[in-house]
């Protein structure tokens, strides 16, 4: 039942109960009273509860209106009409918001409960209709027009056998319910006027108020008895249906359904500290799906899921499977983007702010923002960011969502090598789960994130699949729009996703991978460049980490340049990062104890705080030996000068030797230019005999560390003819170039780095390939000063300029 019998409602407020007052007076079905048709009454509207005449019913009084009717009409002796209000949830209604047909009621008595609540109790009389309306103020006043009694054959049979089938009825579902007290039945069974009886039982059942409503309406009260019988008759099936599932889930019970019961109590006292019942969750679940953007196909998707979870029982063990699929396709930003940041000063200033550098990278984001600017809308592009560990490509992706004014989401592909951490599971896996282009688009709570895929380079294969190959889709602008995820199982568009991934080594990327990505070289910073890293952003951000004041702390740019010389050798700068905090820790350790110490830091300071220097650079060693020429190099640290030291000696079997840890590419330019200097020894100035008698070895210093490439072919040639002919070296010259058979000069790669390098070891000239010019250009004229460049074609230009008439 929806309500016990001994419990009912009351009107003013929903959580009051009080048990019916039981007569057992032989009162009539309506009582004849001293009132007459069309006179003005009070009436008093209630809410949960309907009067029926000559029962007796308790009603608890709240509103103020209320209350001054009920104490008005007590003071007057007067009766009044009570009127059941058609919606429950209206705390004021009006006259149009009551049933027409109410009940003339008599005021019995009034009683002040302990609770401070103030409880009337009224005596039906007779039913009424509502008639004009009179005043509304201070409370309702109407015309009432009384219904005259139907009369009706107490004795006929017919009426008798049904009054004895309700009270039996209602017996049966007292003793049945057994939340109802014993007095009740006793109370039904002692009543011997059958209209009263049947109104009693209308009045205290617990049966909906509008059941109950229509009941009152009924004049005829065999006809009443019959709806009545109908309502009592589906009460008792239902009292049964729940009795015979209490009896069935008694009797298989074991202790996994114990458990069960238990933690369906728990679920019942959490549903009453607040937490959600099932269906007010999948009244949540609507809601927050009626205010998502996605598309009319994975609307349907959606909803066609949420009738699946409908289904089931919330037990089940598929249910929170069913469940978190649901949350995850609500959760993901279906076509809610940030809104781009379109100020290019801005977001110039906080690249410049954030790295220092990166003139090419920087300019191809202020680029794409450009033509946001002007098109409103442009699929994304791939960019991928290559270079040596340590150069801030990582960092750099960060600071794009800063000026963009996107989310930033990071994930690190390093060791991947599932394909399903891309895709995801299927979900009738256990544990499935997106992938982790999804999962971080979850996170990001936007469909247009820069998105950094970390370590592209460093994705391994094994026998659960290839993650590059599933990260062809992802990388594609022309595919990404569509992206299927195997857990989600419906497309997600990622093409405003912003995706940057970084790599040390292009050469382990597949080569399909690659064709996808706009490729930016991130080149590692030259000794200048570190030196303004230094100086703008690892001091201060490791002043604060160590909770040092600037002025307890002082770094030079030339103490900086010692500490990059001569305690680090990397192309990025984090074994800087790591020596300044360092130093920080040992002043912090000082300023802790109240030590005196240097606030600005020496050359003699980075000694005792760091120890002896643990690298050297090399520097210019003068042309006083013939057969030693000053070449230029690039390695992973940067630039480097090397030296070229040939000699030739006697020997009736000439050979060539080569020292130094040379690469196959470095041999074969040695081979190629002992061959050119003996295919023009005559321009040269070189006798065959020399040739033929003198044995040739080529030795570059430093044999513990690998040395390979092309660039070192124009510096073996004039370091052979000079140990040749014995003619000097031009002072404080360097040069890097590759040769040809025919003596042609070709360009090489890492200008920058290898004129900085020949730049801190004192040289004046370079030599380089004509079409290097291009490289030099792009350079920043201020590490240009001081240096001369020389462009050259061919190796006779180098070989003329180069080398003195002058002998060593």
């Amino acid at each position: 039942m929806s309500k016990s019998f001994n419990k009912i409602f009351l009107e003013g407020s929903d959580d009051s109960e009080l048990y019916p007052i039981i007569s057992l007076d032989d009162r009539p079905g309506e009582e004849e009273i001293d009132l007459k048709s069309g006179e003005v009454l009070p009436i008093l509207s209630l809410r949960n509860m309907v009067i029926f005449p000559g029962v007796l019913s308790p009603v608890s009084v709240a509103r103020p209106k209320s209350m001054k009717l009920i104490r008005e009409a007590q003071e007057n002796e007067s009766l009044i009409g009570v009127c059941t209000q058609i919606d429950t949830r209206i705390d004021d209604p009006t006259y149009e918001q009551l049933y027409p047909l109410g009940t003339i009621a008599q005021i019995v008595r009034i009683l002040e409960m302990p609770d401070g609540t103030t409880t009337v109790i009224l005596e039906g009389k007779k039913r009424f209709r509502l008639g004009t309306v009179v005043t509304e103020k201070p409370y309702i006043k109407a015309h009432v027009n009384l219904f005259d009694d139907v009369k009706i054959d107490t004795k006929d049979k017919v009426f008798q056998a049904l009054v004895s089938s309700i009270k039996d009825l209602t017996i049966n579902i007292v003793s049945k319910s057994g939340t109802m007290p014993p007095e009740t039945a006793f109370a039904i069974r002692n009543i011997e006027n059958p209209v009263f009886m049947i109104n009693y039982i209308c009045t205290n059942m617990g049966f909906d108020v509008k059941d109950k409503q229509r009941l009152l309406e009924i004049d005829n009260p065999s006809d009443r008895g019959y709806k009545l019988l109908e309502l009592l008759d589906k009460e008792s099936q239902l009292i049964d249906l729940k009795l015979s599932i209490q009896n069935k889930a008694k009797e298989g019970i074991d202790q996994q359904q114990r458990e069960y019961f238990l933690q369906q109590q728990m679920r019942t006292i959490q549903s009453e500290l607040g937490d959600l019942s099932p269906e007010q969750d999948l009244d949540e679940l609507r809601e927050r799906a009626d205010s998502k953007k996605w598309s009319e196909a994975v609307a349907k998707t959606f909803y066609k899921e949420l009738k699946k979870l409908e289904r089931m029982h919330p037990h089940s063990p598929d249910y929170s499977t069913q469940l978190n699929y649901i949350e995850t396709m609500l959760d993901l930003p279906w076509n809610e983007y940030t809104k781009d940041n379109f100020n290019l000063r801005n977001a110039k200033k906080v690249l410049d702010k954030d790295h220092f550098g990166m003139d090419t990278v920087k300019e191809r984001i202020l680029e794409h923002l450009a033509v946001l600017k002007l098109k409103g809308d442009m699929k994304s592009p791939i960019i991928c960011l290559y270079g040596p560990p340590g150069v801030g490509k990582t960092s750099l992706g960060r600071s794009i969502a800063t000026a963009l004014n996107r989310k930033y989401v990071r994930v690190s592909l390093g060791g991947l090598h599932d394909e399903a951490e891309i895709r995801g599971h299927r979900r009738t896996y256990i544990g499935a789960l997106p992938g982790r282009i999804i999962q971080n688009v979850l996170k990001a709570e936007s469909a247009n994130p820069v998105f950094v895929l970390d370590e592209i380079d460093k994705i391994t294969a094994d026998y659960k699949g290839d993650p590059s190959s599933a990260l062809l889709e992802v990388l594609d602008p022309e595919q990404n729009m569509a992206f299927h995820d195997n857990y989600l199982d419906v497309d997600f568009d990622l093409s405003k996703v912003m995706f940057i991934a970084t790599a040390n080594n292009l050469n382990t990327i597949p080569r399909p991978l690659l064709d996808r990505m706009e490729l930016i070289e991130v080149s590692g910073y030259t000794q200048e460049e570190k030196i303004e890293i230094a100086y703008r952003h690892l001091v201060p951000k490791e002043l604060e980490n160590h909770g040092l004041k600037s002025d307890d702390f002082v770094l030079t740019k030339p103490i900086i340049q010692q500490l990059i010389e001569k305690y680090t050798r990397e192309s990025g700068v984090r074994s800087l990062n790591r020596q300044i905090a360092s130093l920080m820790r040992k002043v912090a350790k000082k300023v802790a104890s109240g030590e005196k110490y240097n606030v600005e830091l020496t050359e003699d300071d980075l000694t005792e705080y760091l120890g002896a220097s643990r690298y050297s650079s090399d520097k210019y060693e003068g042309n006083e030996y013939a057969g030693v020429v000053t070449g230029l190099a690039w390695t992973q640290v940067g630039g480097e000068i090397l030296f070229i030291e040939s000699s030739i000696s006697k020997s009736k079997a000439p050979k060539l030797t080569l020292t130094g840890n040379l690469g196959d590419v470095m041999k074969e330019s040695a081979v190629l230019a002992l061959e050119y200097i003996k295919s023009h020894a005559d321009k040269l100035g070189i006798s065959n005999e020399q040739l033929d008698e003198n044995s040739v070895h080529i030795h570059v210093p430093e044999g513990a560390i690998p040395k390979d490439g092309p660039s070192a072919g124009i510096t073996m040639v004039t370091a052979l003819v000079s140990a040749f002919t014995g003619r000097k070296v031009r002072k404080n010259i360097a040069m890097t170039g590759e040769i040809t058979l025919r003596g042609k000069v070709l360009p090489v790669g890492g200008i920058k780095e290898k004129i900085l390098a020949a730049k801190r070891a004192g040289i004046t000239d370079i030599i380089l390939c004509a079409e290097n010019k291009k490289d030099i250009d792009e350079i920043k004229k201020v590490y240009l000063k001081g240096l001369k460049f020389h462009f050259v074609t061919d190796i006779m230009e180098v070989v003329d300029f180069a080398l003195l008439k002058q002998k060593a």
